[in-house]
């Protein structure tokens, strides 16, 4: 199937950001308490569709709770990626995302949201891809789908983890063997493929980015088509609390519920419509 026009920098990059940044985190989270859309004042609600949540390199389901319960205040039904540790080959945790996928939409009878924060965006538009008709929207949260172009310690970090996952080849799955190509631009294994395509056209894309990150570069965070990328101010960790974030996220999922009820023929036309005023 056919994706989006989407452009992919096979070259992993090293950015001097500003790391000291992060040490806001805590504002974010706190400054999101101050916010009505926190409480779900003023905001669009949902109508029980599902929405998955995936957290970040090295994160885990635990630290997007707080997300989750706010999705469930305005009306969604979240779920949990229940992919583990994000600190493992990412062609495994793909599967584990998938069977929550499958279960979310077994559940509910209808495709589902995706919300990652940063590479749990990755890991959502590549799920996207490779189960199409079960996937609603996709809302990324400064992830870099475009290209690693990212902060030199965090590249580092991201090789002492692949050389753990290395040292433990002898417990992966049996049809996901380690190869030579694995962990470089040139692996062709189901995650690599998916995350180099755009997503199909049907899928509702968003993705919102800081450009006061300091984790990852910012130009890798979006898609270049301007209704559909959304900047906020606050830190690369914050996003997972930043309460500009969260109005997106509102307006956006109910958008996304609104073009499917449309049909095929209209949704595109209707997104690019609406979105200039979200």
């Amino acid at each position: 199937m056919p994706g989006k026009k989407f452009v992919f920098l096979e070259e992993e990059k090293p950015v001097l950001l500003p790391l000291w940044r992060e040490a806001f985190t805590g504002v974010d989270w706190l400054l999101l308490r101050t916010r009505p859309v926190y409480y779900g004042v003023g905001v669009p609600k949902g109508d029980g569709a599902a929405v998955i949540t995936v957290p970040g390199f090295l994160g885990h389901d635990i630290y997007l709770r707080e997300m989750n319960a706010w999705l469930k205040r305005i009306g969604y039904k979240p779920y949990g990626s229940n992919i583990g540790h994000n600190a493992e080959c990412p062609d495994i945790l793909i599967d584990r995302l998938l069977l929550t996928l499958q279960k979310a939409t077994n559940e509910t009878g209808r495709p589902v949201n995706l919300i990652g924060h940063s590479l749990g965006g990755i890991l959502s538009r590549a799920a996207a891809v490779l189960a199409p008709e079960q996937v609603a929207s996709v809302i990324t949260l400064g992830s870099p789908f475009r290209g690693i172009h990212s902060h030199p310690s965090v590249m580092q970090t991201s090789r002492i983890v692949r050389k753990r996952i290395e040292s433990r080849r002898h417990t992966r799955p049996a049809n996901k063997p380690l190869k030579q190509a694995c962990f470089t631009m040139n692996c062709n294994c189901a995650f690599a493929d998916a995350v180099r395509m755009g997503l199909p056209e049907h899928i509702h894309e968003t993705a919102i980015f800081t450009k006061t990150d300091g984790v990852v570069d910012w130009n890798v965070c979006v898609s270049g088509t301007p209704s559909q990328d959304f900047e906020v101010q606050g830190t690369h960790c914050g996003l997972a609390w930043n309460h500009d974030a969260y109005a997106i996220m509102a307006r956006r999922l109910k958008l996304s519920a609104e073009s499917a009820n449309l049909g095929p023929a209209l949704a595109a036309s209707t997104r690019d419509k609406v979105a200039s005023v979200v």
